[in-house]
């Protein structure tokens, strides 16, 4: 969580950017963005504003292109490292240090958004035994037909050993840019847009050894959120909770600072941990014994350590999460937006809590307490008024981390694009993003949910 008086590393950004759309400049992630009217199709209600795609089946990794990696078939199909491509050095910019590792590449089909798209965030599940590590590219086609530039969109590992978990700052060709973890088209006021994209997976293991790392999936949303204040309001549908451990972030504030001390700035891993441990993921003794025995609730010590993003120099960064869950035996995660909490119904009527992102004045929503430029939070069911039940890290004991939010407040300071922050200046909103975690094989129920909100 981010408190509004002290902003986090990606609300810097995209506060600096929606304060320029006020001021006629657009930039990067908080640009407006054209919503779908009638007019673009008279015959058809407006398309859904987000498209997610993965690669997850055996069939898929086949299509793609690989050089020294290898598809595998099985429970959980995924891609490889066969016969290495080659070898490189690579300087980890968090420590010095140069290292020569084996490599091979896997490169997707080209996907086609349904929704052209002004943001695209991607996601990955995987395996990295000491040893190895990944990187993960997106390179894609814009409206006007010219391409992007390969964009790293994350260097990631399970563990902290052998490099440092790290975004890449400072990508960027005129016409989009990075942002931590997402890609953004710099001023979509002008009608640009990204139209396909593919990514690019390099797996890399330590040279005349047969570690690989294994990615059983591989995806990104790209959206299309019409740019807006408010958001229409839903009808409630469901009265449903499910039993998600709680706990809060606060009690863990000032604990290990190279980790970014807790608190307020732990509120992503501690939502992830609550949801990995709803579906059964336990750690051990073991892969607890380095935090302070001091400690309460250290398995949300564990989740920030290995959520760090080196480069951001925080634990919030969105896939790292998604990732981390998918490191516990039996889950997945992803990055994602929802469209309506008519989604969130949905997910949670099949046993499926989620994690949302929001920003929001202390008076906007009721019973908080506070106010914040972004914060995560675990929705975890709904009343039977339809008002919101949600596992807020952002509380004083793992006791009172158990909200009840009104329905019409959560929806718009989760769903919308633009807001008003303290001083009245326009910032930007998160337009509905949240993590979904579920098991690797999910049951036909909730099959059916994901699919509903466009999980495949």
């Amino acid at each position: 969580m981010s408190r509004a008086q002290q902003p986090s590393r990606r609300t810097v950004l995209t506060a600096a950017v929606a304060v320029a759309v006020a001021g006629g400049t657009v930039p990067a992630a908080a640009a407006a963005q054209r919503p779908a009217t009638a007019a673009d199709d008279p015959g058809q209600a407006p398309a859904r504003p987000i498209d997610y795609h993965s690669w997850t089946t055996y069939r898929e990794w086949r299509l793609g292109v690989a050089q020294g990696a290898r598809a595998v078939a099985g429970a959980r199909p995924g891609v490889l490292i066969g016969a290495p491509a080659g070898r490189t050095d690579y300087t980890d910019p968090h420590t010095g240090t140069t290292a020569t590792w084996e490599y091979a590449t896997w490169t997707s089909p080209v996907h086609r958004l349904t929704v052209p798209a002004t943001e695209v965030v991607s996601s990955w599940n995987a395996h990295t035994p000491e040893g190895t590590w990944l990187q993960v590219e997106l390179q894609g086609t814009y409206s006007d037909g010219t391409e992007t530039p390969w964009y790293v969109m994350g260097r990631w590992a399970a563990g902290d050993q052998d490099i440092k978990r790290t975004s890449v700052d400072g990508q960027a060709d005129g016409k989009s840019s990075i942002w931590t973890d997402t890609f953004a088209i710099d001023d979509a006021s002008t009608g640009l847009r990204l139209t396909s994209y593919r990514l690019r997976l390099t797996l890399y293991r330590r040279p005349g050894t047969q570690l690989t790392p294994t990615v059983w999936r591989l995806g990104a949303m790209g959206s299309d959120v019409p740019d807006r204040f408010t958001v229409p309001a839903s009808t409630p549908g469901l009265a449903q909770e499910l039993d998600v451990p709680r706990y809060s972030q606060e009690i863990h504030k000032g604990q290990y600072p190279q980790y970014d001390g807790g608190g307020e700035a732990w509120c992503s891993p501690t939502s992830s941990q609550m949801i990995v441990e709803y579906w059964g993921g336990r750690l051990t003794p073991e892969q607890l014994s380095w935090v302070d025995p001091t400690y309460a609730d250290p398995q949300v010590d564990h989740a920030a350590r290995f959520t760090y993003d080196a480069q951001y120099e925080g634990c919030g960064n969105w896939p790292f999460n998604a990732a981390y869950a998918a490191t516990f035996e039996g889950l997945q995660g992803v990055v994602t937006r929802l469209a309506s909490l008519t989604d969130l119904e949905t997910l949670i009527a099949a046993g499926i809590p989620a994690i949302t992102s929001q920003s929001f004045l202390k008076t906007e929503l009721t019973g908080a307490g506070y106010g914040t430029s972004g914060h995560l939070m675990t929705v975890i069911g709904f009343t039977a008024d339809g008002d919101v039940i949600a596992n807020d890290p952002a509380s004083p004991s793992d006791d009172a981390v158990r909200r009840v939010y009104l329905r019409r407040e959560f929806e718009n300071i989760w769903l919308r694009t633009k807001r008003y922050n303290a001083s009245g200046k326009v910032v930007s909103g998160t337009g509905g993003v949240c993590y979904l975690y579920f098991p690797a094989h999910p049951s036909p129920r909730q099959r059916m949910a994901l699919a509903a909100v466009g999980v495949h």
